[in-house]
């Protein structure tokens, strides 16, 4: 079973939580299914369940270099050199990243709110940016963009490999395959 969720923010990428925080359960009523990959509890968008381990490892493994497109905005009017950079590949604490497409994006009309809302101030503009990457570091599409000096706000996954949220609103789910 192939399952798309539109994972919201602040749900964490698990099932179980000790401290009382909002998990997958509150969202996913499918048994037997875990995620294919993960989102920061502080992301949101695309995740993919299975209970097919193999279809896991095709989907996460860097090997295989799924492309995973996130829809980002970040903190400042973002310039052709930060976009250039993300192009070419950017140096992290762990060392050089794959080069990403990267381009200027609009704020989608199909965004939904977010709860709580992103901190606006008055005099800093924001961007949005559509990065898409081949392969999948803790917290990478954040370290980018704060590397060439655009910290991200927001993050949302929006496809894997073929699979995309197509309307899927926040917390929902659908079923790609049996």
């Amino acid at each position: 079973m192939l399952i798309a969720l539109n994972k919201p923010y602040g749900v964490l990428c698990q099932f179980t939580d000790h401290a009382g925080r909002p998990t997958l359960a509150d969202c996913v009523t499918q048994k037997g299914v875990y995620a294919a990959g993960r989102l920061d509890q502080d992301s949101e968008g695309l995740l993919l369940l299975t209970d097919d381990g193999a279809l896991a490892h095709r989907l996460t493994d860097p090997k295989h270099k799924q492309p995973k497109t996130y829809l980002v905005q970040v903190d400042g009017a973002v310039t052709d050199a930060a976009i250039a950079a993300l192009r070419r590949g950017v140096v992290l604490k762990d060392g050089p990243t794959l080069p990403a497409t990267a381009e200027h994006a609009a704020e989608p009309d199909w965004l939904w709110p977010r709860d709580p809302p992103v901190r606006l101030r008055q005099a800093i503009p924001t961007s949005w940016l559509r990065i898409t990457l081949r392969e999948g570091r803790n917290r990478q599409v954040r370290r980018m963009t704060a590397a060439v000096g655009f910290p991200t706000l927001r993050l949302i996954r929006e496809r894997v490999g073929e699979h995309a949220l197509d309307g899927l609103a926040p917390g929902a789910t659908r079923i790609l395959s049996r």
